[in-house]
């Protein structure tokens, strides 16, 4: 009786088919899946994280940002003390507070030319995403492209928002404009509606593939004869490894077909949660009214998070203002410990794999001119069980890349970031990978 009374107490549980059916998809579980094995795995050299290097980070850095940032409220801009004060401990703009600092260095660093008013301060690039396909996709016949492999980050907001995704096959060379045409019609012809175009054109998470200039251009046609928008997220293009930065989309772009997805998570720090999308597209709305995309994001934004935090965008404010808002210039330490870090894997993979020994293993990579990641190709499954030998026996981490597709692609390739590790820490964590390759490869023969 007892035991019958304390069970009709005990809290009913929710039934996970009730709740939104996006927790049940794969995407969802792939990073957490991630973090359990490296908080399992701390010994585990790590080349899992796509995470900035920490080396150049000093706590004191972040009171001087800010009192940078405030004393250009003050003396530039001819602020009271306490218009200061309600400007860092109140709730604030909804599109942001340093959105003129971010144009400013858009135009010096990337040569965007945008009015402040086109730019929305978001928390993070992922809020940039969310925003943009929540205001975009209105229609179930909606349908998101997206290269294949492809960040989980938006996927995973597609499939939080119901958005139909069709996945677009990528070559050495990054997305293949030419692909992008015959998933635009094939869309059509299936009876869907091609919205947008996400991509990452330089040093792509998680292929590292770039786009070629003469490629930009030609996808900009395309967006253009189609009536296709484009979502370009940019986090890596400083940091080239080989020959010059290429110009963004949004640099090239005349008829307002590309939204710049930004972040000051590799460039600055990612402790602040501050990224921004360029909208400078117009809306028309009834009566003849204008207005401007970004005017349309911040509606959003209210009904989410309200605003981004403004001590956050003090401190990168702070920092944008010491730059001289010439972030490229400032971050040249960084660009040139990644170019290290880069070279440094490339050539271990190398030193351990040399061309003999990769044509009889079935061994492969390709060769990023920057950014943070690089693909391999193994003669065996590199799925979860496998990451899982291979933190537990050999002490090494890496990153599935059948998480990053979504048409079942890439079981037997797996993603290295360089970005988080030291040269020497490379050099070891490469050792340890090549012996887990071999024992795998001469299991996958056996």
């Amino acid at each position: 009786m007892t035991d019958t009374i304390e069970a009709a107490a005990r809290p009913r549980p929710l039934a996970l088919a009730d709740l939104h059916a996006s927790l049940t998809d794969p995407v969802l579980d792939a990073m957490n899946f991630l973090n359990e094995v490296v908080a399992r795995f701390p010994e585990a050299l790590s080349f899992a994280p796509g995470r900035p290097a920490e080396g150049t980070f000093r706590t004191e850095d972040l009171t001087r940002y800010i009192r940078t940032y405030c004393d250009h409220l003050e003396h530039e801009r001819g602020w009271t003390r306490e218009q200061v004060r309600t400007q860092l401990f109140q709730y604030g703009r909804t599109n942001g507070i340093i959105h003129e600092l971010i144009a400013r260095t858009l135009a010096n660093d990337e040569g965007i030319h945008v009015s402040p008013q086109a730019v929305v301060v978001t928390t993070g690039c992922q809020e940039a995403m969310l925003l943009t396909l929540r205001a975009l996709f209105s229609r179930p016949e909606d349908t998101l492209l997206v290269s294949s492999p492809c960040y989980v980050g938006i996927t995973g907001a597609a499939r939080l928002l119901d958005i139909a995704v069709r996945p677009v096959p990528e070559g050495a060379d990054g997305p293949d404009p030419d692909e992008v045409l015959a998933a635009v019609r094939a869309t059509r012809a299936a009876g869907g509606r091609p919205k947008a175009l996400y991509v990452v054109p330089d040093f792509a998470n998680p292929s590292g593939t770039s786009m070629a200039v003469e490629a930009r251009e030609r996808l900009l046609a395309i967006a253009a004869e189609e009536d296709l928008l484009i979502l370009e997220d940019d986090p890596y293009g400083f940091f080239v490894r080989t020959g010059s930065p290429r110009p963004t989309l949004k640099a090239l772009d005349r008829e307002r077909r590309v939204l710049h997805l930004g972040s000051f998570a590799k460039t600055a720090l990612p402790g602040a949660r501050v990224g921004y999308v360029v909208a400078d597209q117009e809306v028309a709305g009834p009566g003849g009214r204008r207005t401007l995309l970004a005017d349309e994001l911040s509606k959003i934004k209210s009904m989410t998070t309200v605003n981004t935090s403004a001590v956050g965008q003090a401190v990168v404010g702070g920092l944008l203002i010491e730059s001289g808002c010439r972030l490229r210039e400032a971050n040249a330490a960084a660009i040139a410990h990644y170019r290290s870090t880069m070279n440094t894997l490339l050539g271990e993979l190398e030193r351990h794999f040399p061309a003999e020994r990769r044509r009889a293993l079935g061994v492969r990579w390709n060769e990023p001119d920057g950014g943070f990641f690089l693909v391999v190709d193994v003669p065996f499954a590199a799925d979860t069980k496998a990451l899982e030998r291979s933190a537990r026996t050999f002490g090494v981490l890496w990153t599935p890349m059948s998480d990053f597709h979504l048409d079942g692609g890439g079981r037997r390739r797996l993603r290295l970031s360089c970005s988080a590790l030291e040269p020497e820490r490379i050099v070891e964590g490469v050792r340890r990978l090549a012996r887990f390759i071999e024992a795998e490869a001469a299991g996958a023969e056996g």
